[in-house]
C-alpha cells in the first residue's frame, strides 16, 4: 500500500498552519514551536518528551484536565450511536437532556436553549436576538448595544461591534455597527478597599447615562465579574444588581457573556449567582465540554422566546449553524455536568485555593514589581512592572511565555497581565510546581 512519508513536526513548514492570535513571523525568528503529541490531568507533554504544566486551562476550556475518562467514555460511547444529526427538523436525546438540565440549573428562569459552535457565535446569536425580538414586538428603533469599556465579547463582526479592546477592532471599524461604551467598573481604580463602593457605583452612573441619553438600545451586553481579556479586569457582584436593576428601569435586555467565567469557574456555575440575578440572555462555551469538543449555547428567558413564537416564519429566528447540538458535543457536555454532581468541585476549588493563595501572596510579597493580586474564584491575575518592556507589553508576554515555557510552564499573559486559571481538580505536586516555576521565572523581571 502507497503511502506519503512526513517529515518530523518540527521542520515542517511553520506557516503551513495559520495560528490564531498570532503575528507569525515571530516564529520565523528562532523561537521553537512545541509540538504537543500528548495531554492528560494537567500536563501536556510535547514530542520531545518535555512536559508542562497547563496553568490556563488552554484557553480556559480544561475545567476537569485533559483527557478526563468520564468525559472521553461519554464520546465514545456517543460516537457508536449517533455521530451527528442536523437539528432543524430533527431532535436527539443528548441536546434535550443538555437543554432540560441547564434550564434546571437556572431555576428555569432561562427554560430555552440555543446552540452555536462557539462563543463568538454565542455572542452573535444572543444580539441578533434581542434585537429581532424588539422588532417583533413593533419596536425596531431598539438596535443598538451597550458594552463596556475594555469589554471583549469575540471576533466575528458582531462581536467586535460590543467590544473595546482596539488590537481586536481596528481593521475593521468601518465595518462594524455603532453601538454605545459604559464606564468599567474595574475595581484597580480604587486606591483603598473604601473606595471600591465609588467606583461601582461611578461604573453604574455612567451606564444609566448612555440609557437616558438613548432610546435605541436593545440590551446591555458585559462579562459578570470578570472582563477576562481586558487583563482579568474584576468588578462587585453589586455591580451585577446595579445594571440589572438599570435594564429594568429603562425597558433593554441584559446580556451576559459567561463564555469564560460560567461552568463554575468564580466558585458559582454561573457567575451570576453571586449577585443573586438572572439576564434575560446568558451565553456558554469554553468548559461546557470540559475542554473537548466545541459548543455553545444561549439561555433564553421565557418572555423573550414567546417573543418569536408566532405562525408567521419571518417571526422565528432563522439562524442555523451546521453543527448546531451536535450529539457528540452534547454529550461532552452532559458528562461534564455529571462531574459537577458526582464530584465535590466547589469543596476541591476551595482546597485548592487554600494551597496556592498563599503561595501567590508571598510571591507578591517578594517581588515589588508585582501590581493588584486579585482572585475571582478559580481565576487568578497579577500586572507585572515590566522595567524598560514597559512600553511594549506584546513583547513582554510573548517573551514571558517563552521563558514560561523554559520552566515547564503553559502561561500566556495578556499585556503585562499575569493570569492562573487552573483546573479544578489540581493536585498538590501541580501547585508546588507552579509556584517554584513562578518564583524563578519572575527573577528574570525582578
Amino acid at each position: 500500500m502507497s503511502h506519503i512519508d512526513l517529515p518530523p513536526l518540527s521542520r515542517r513548514s511553520l506557516d503551513a498552519v495559520w495560528h490564531p492570535c498570532t503575528q507569525m513571523q515571530h516564529h520565523d525568528q528562532g523561537v521553537p514551536l512545541p509540538a504537543i503529541l500528548r495531554a492528560q490531568g494537567a500536563w501536556l507533554h510535547d514530542q520531545d518528551g518535555k512536559r508542562y504544566l497547563d496553568a490556563i486551562s488552554s484557553w480556559w476550556v480544561n475545567l476537569f484536565g485533559h483527557s478526563h475518562p468520564h468525559i472521553i467514555n461519554a464520546i465514545s460511547e456517543q460516537l457508536h450511536t449517533l455521530d451527528h444529526i442536523m437539528l432543524c427538523g430533527l431532535t436527539h436525546e443528548p441536546v434535550v437532556q443538555l437543554s432540560e438540565q441547564l434550564a434546571a440549573l437556572t431555576g428555569n428562569r432561562l427554560g430555552h436553549a440555543f446552540y452555536g459552535s462557539d462563543g463568538a457565535s454565542a455572542v452573535e446569536i444572543a444580539l441578533k436576538l434581542s434585537a429581532q425580538y424588539w422588532r417583533n414586538q413593533g419596536q425596531a428603533h431598539k438596535h443598538r448595544f451597550v458594552g463596556l469599556q475594555q469589554g471583549y465579547h469575540g471576533e466575528t463582526l458582531g462581536a467586535l461591534a460590543v467590544t473595546d479592546v482596539p488590537l481586536f477592532r481596528e481593521h475593521y471599524d468601518a465595518q462594524l455597527a455603532t453601538n454605545y461604551m459604559a464606564a468599567s467598573p474595574d475595581l484597580r481604580q480604587a486606591a483603598h478597599p473604601d473606595e471600591q463602593q465609588a467606583v461601582t457605583q461611578a461604573a453604574l452612573d455612567s451606564l444609566e447615562t448612555v440609557l437616558r441619553q438613548h432610546t435605541d438600545i436593545a440590551a446591555v451586553i458585559l462579562e459578570p465579574l470578570v472582563q477576562c481579556a481586558a487583563g482579568m479586569v474584576m468588578h462587585a457582584p453589586a455591580y451585577l444588581r446595579g445594571v440589572r436593576a438599570l435594564c429594568d428601569r429603562y425597558q433593554v435586555h441584559l446580556i451576559l457573556d459567561e463564555i469564560a467565567v460560567g461552568c463554575g469557574r468564580t466558585g458559582r456555575f454561573f457567575a451570576c449567582e453571586h449577585a443573586d440575578i438572572w439576564p434575560d440572555l446568558l451565553c456558554l462555551s469554553k468548559g461546557i465540554t470540559g475542554g473537548t469538543l466545541p459548543l455553545s449555547v444561549v439561555l433564553s428567558s421565557h418572555t423573550l422566546y414567546q417573543g418569536f413564537y408566532d405562525p408567521d416564519l419571518r417571526r422565528g429566528f432563522l439562524h442555523s449553524h451546521s453543527y448546531s447540538g451536535n450529539p457528540l458535543a452534547c454529550r461532552a457536555a452532559l458528562a461534564t455536568l455529571e462531574l459537577f454532581r458526582e464530584l465535590p468541585v466547589f469543596e476541591l476549588q476551595d482546597a485548592l485555593a487554600r494551597e496556592l493563595e498563599p503561595g501567590l501572596q508571598d510571591l507578591a510579597t517578594r517581588h515589588p514589581n508585582i501590581r493588584h493580586l486579585r482572585r475571582c474564584g478559580m481565576i487568578w491575575a497579577f500586572d507585572l512592572d515590566t522595567g524598560p518592556m514597559r512600553h511594549d507589553h506584546d513583547a513582554f508576554a510573548r517573551r514571558f511565555y517563552r521563558s514560561a515555557l523554559r520552566y515547564g510552564l503553559l502561561l500566556r499573559p495578556i499585556a503585562n497581565t499575569v493570569y492562573i486559571m487552573p483546573g479544578y481538580i489540581w493536585q498538590s505536586s501541580e501547585t508546588h510546581h507552579l509556584l517554584t516555576g513562578l518564583h524563578d521565572l519572575l527573577k528574570e523581571y525582578a
